[in-house]
């Protein structure tokens, strides 16, 4: 293979990964190193390439939502969410009520603990170990709840077309209720391990800079770009699922470095639980999937003797959907990001194209400019920092 960078007298070429744990998933960083200065980064991806847009091509549209727990597979829920979103507009679905605020709960609870598991394993990157074990302390209540309604923990398909799968049940409104009333002291407990820890600070302060302009025209989305002092949330500029009823602040930076990405993302578990204890105290009574049928292809070899027990079962309406002919996108906010489905449709079952925008794949490509004539250690700072998941990345 030839590398991608020309070695020059003085200079050293490193391999970062694909294998490196401070990489957050088969990345390869090559580094062009002057001492330990960095003069150049090149990422190299493809390593974890599944197909999923094409996957997706020959699948039903209710087959494909499996596939989109595992891009992000740190926050499923919010993955479920986006697809539905996309084919719900493409055929002109209407979600109950009901369904639309348990989604918010579910997407919240999923930037929850996706930006748990970030500040745990970033804070092993940079050397400490306790933010790890008192993060997960709170994720793994969050696991629960997914297994209360969907019975899965990391992949639970569980928001689906029309709405959701299955009503949230007394037990789980009790266990979120406790969660909610307790979740603040505990980011307490997070930031009185890091905030204003000298080791802390000195590896994330004015590192990885990104400014408001740069941020702006690399295209960065979520924490990354809002931690350069942009003010936008998808959940706002353009609400889902009923969001501009929701009372809830745009947590955003100064300085555009890796310690403002971290207080970003802090201040953002607060402000999901508040959003989590607005959708419980406004939860409405109905049902919580349209009546909308499956979109199944039948086996032609089978044999059908009781139609109308098979439509009943089924759930599915001879003749009464169509899925139309023509072209969509959608995105949400995601915990790291915009998540968006680019969906072009020919009429049949299903989707003749399928694209996905990933908001780490975008910010990922802003890391060169992030790091160089910065040191060695900076990078494993700055990688963690953007917080990148190469399911997603790869697709």
């Amino acid at each position: 293979m030839t590398l991608p960078l020309k070695k020059e007298r003085d200079e050293m070429i490193l391999n970062m990964g694909p294998q490196h744990p401070a990489t957050h998933g088969v990345l390869r960083l090559l580094l062009e190193l002057e001492g330990e200065v960095v003069k150049k980064v090149v990422p190299i991806i493809g390593y974890l390439h599944r197909g999923i847009e094409k996957l997706g091509e020959e699948r039903t549209y209710i087959q494909n939502l499996v596939l989109t727990d595992r891009l992000d597979y740190t926050a499923a829920m919010s993955n479920n969410l986006s697809y539905a979103l996309a084919v719900e507009r493409l055929c002109g679905i209407e979600v109950p009520e009901r369904a639309r605020v348990i989604r918010v709960i579910m997407a919240e609870l999923a930037r929850i603990a996706a930006h748990l598991l970030w500040i745990g394993t970033y804070a092993l990157d940079i050397g400490a170990i306790t933010p790890f074990f008192y993060c997960f302390r709170e994720r793994e209540k969050i696991m629960d709840m997914f297994e209360m309604v969907s019975g899965q923990r990391l992949t639970p398909s569980y928001i689906c077309i029309g709405g959701v799968r299955k009503d949230i049940t007394p037990t789980f409104l009790e266990a979120l209720r406790n969660f909610t009333d307790t979740f603040e002291s505990y980011i307490l407990d997070y930031e009185g391990l890091l905030s204003k820890n000298p080791i802390w600070l000195a590896r994330t302060r004015d590192v990885a800079v990104l400014s408001k302009e740069d941020a702006i025209n690399w295209g960065t989305t979520g924490p990354v770009l809002r931690a350069s002092g942009v003010q936008f949330d998808f959940r706002r500029a353009t609400p889902y699922c009923g969001y501009e009823n929701y009372e809830f602040e745009i947590p955003y930076g100064t300085r555009g470095d890796c310690y403002d990405r971290y207080r970003v993302r802090m201040e953002e578990l607060r402000q999901s639980n508040r959003i989590l204890k607005q959708a419980l105290n406004n939860l409405p009574d109905g049902p919580v999937l349209a009546d909308v049928p499956y979109i199944v292809m039948p086996d032609k070899s089978q044999v059908l003797t009781d139609i109308e027990a098979l439509i009943k079962h089924f759930k599915i309406a001879s003749g009464a959907f169509q899925i139309p002919k023509g072209e969509v996108y959608s995105s949400i906010e995601n915990p790291k990001g915009e998540l968006g489905f680019y969906i072009v449709s020919d009429g049949s079952s299903r989707p003749y194209r399928m694209r996905i925008k990933s908001s780490c794949f975008v910010n990922l490509s802003a890391l060169p400019f992030m790091v160089e004539g910065q040191m060695v250690a900076d990078v494993v700072a700055a990688v963690g920092s953007i917080d990148i998941v190469l399911g997603e990345v790869d697709r």
